[in-house]
């Protein structure tokens, strides 16, 4: 078909031009996309905590929303949705739009312990979340009853070794933290204790204070009223160095168990699919806040050290916490539901 020369040229000229124009979008759109993120957030955030008011990660992420919230002048409100040992406000986390508006303040409990307990999950732990920082470490605190003789956690050791079976390790339920902590530590000695599952970490610590059960191997923030009462004794703590709560006690790593840790953990993640300029831009307002002393402060009130972490280091972190939660989960005999 015949076309005229000017209608050529025509057509010629507005192929370039929205060549040219293609190229402009496709070069603005790295710019746009970080600037957008610079102005990130302009609206509520919500954050996720998947357990219920009042539990440990619970606090500590109130005080990070709001820290945060300070520093944007733009709320970050907790939304608490518990269940499934956090595996529900996981799945609500993995299918919300990835757009830097959701977050989620995870934990040992909910990332490593509960999705080995699940035989069906709505998301991969690994591949649907990413992780930005983590903030806090709840060292766990081996205690016994003020009667036990054992005065160290090396002469605890050695008291289990020479009377397998006789003394009672209370826990917050088969398959809690203070469950697994507890099958670690056996694990590490190379000894072995009747465990006793009670509902809730309060009631396995009053159940060590009433010496229904002779010790337990469970976080800090339970046990320091009845460690400062006497009416607990504290052996040692599990954290690489010494808690910031209990500061005098020994890690059990210093003599009983070299290379030992067990501490629980909470850190912040954005759904997988969340910009990466976004997440950097959250990055840098937490490592901000994580700086300042009243943050410090208000997480140490809460019970756990204050930590801060790349998101490389938080991603091999978990990877590490869930290998070693496995062994624990294999030698506890827990079947997945």
């Amino acid at each position: 078909m015949y076309i005229p020369r000017i209608q050529r040229r025509k057509a010629i000229l507005a192929s370039g031009a929205i060549a040219a124009l293609t190229a402009i979008g496709s070069a603005a759109t790295p710019a746009m996309a970080q600037s957008k993120a610079s102005n990130w957030p302009q609206r509520p955030v919500r954050v996720i905590v998947p357990n219920g008011p009042g539990a440990s990660s619970d606090q500590l992420a109130r005080v990070l929303a709001m820290k945060l919230g300070e520093a944007v002048g733009q709320q970050f409100v907790v939304d608490n949705r518990p269940g499934a040992g956090g595996i529900i406000g996981m799945e609500i986390t993995a299918r919300a739009v990835p757009d830097g508006y959701t977050l989620m303040a995870t934990s040992t409990a909910n990332h490593v312990i509960a999705p080995q307990l699940h035989r069906k999950l709505g998301f991969d732990v690994f591949k649907d979340f990413e992780p930005i920082m983590l903030y806090g470490t709840t060292q766990n605190v081996l205690v016994v009853h003020p009667s036990m003789p054992a005065k160290t956690a090396q002469e605890l050791i050695a008291l289990l070794k020479a009377n397998p079976g006789k003394y009672n390790m209370a826990s917050a339920g088969s398959g809690a933290q203070s469950h697994l902590a507890g099958v670690q530590l056996m694990l590490a000695a190379r000894t072995d204790a009747t465990h006793v599952p009670y509902k809730g970490g309060g009631a396995s610590v009053g159940a060590v204070v009433a010496n229904e059960s002779q010790f337990t191997f469970t976080p800090i923030a339970a046990t320091i009223p009845f460690i400062r009462s006497g009416q607990l004794r504290a052996l040692a703590t599990a954290g690489t160095a010494r808690s910031t709560q209990l500061p005098d006690l020994p890690t059990l790593n210093e003599g009983a168990l070299p290379g030992f840790q067990s501490t629980g953990w909470v850190g912040m993640m954005t759904p997988r699919g969340t910009p990466k300029a976004v997440n950097e831009r959250l990055y840098s307002l937490m490592m901000q806040v994580m700086k300042q002393a009243d943050t410090r402060e208000l997480i140490v009130r809460a019970g756990a050290d204050p930590v801060t972490s790349t998101p490389e280091e938080f991603g091999k972190f978990i990877r590490t916490e869930y290998e070693s939660f496995r062994a624990a989960v294999k030698a506890a005999k827990l079947v997945a539901e």
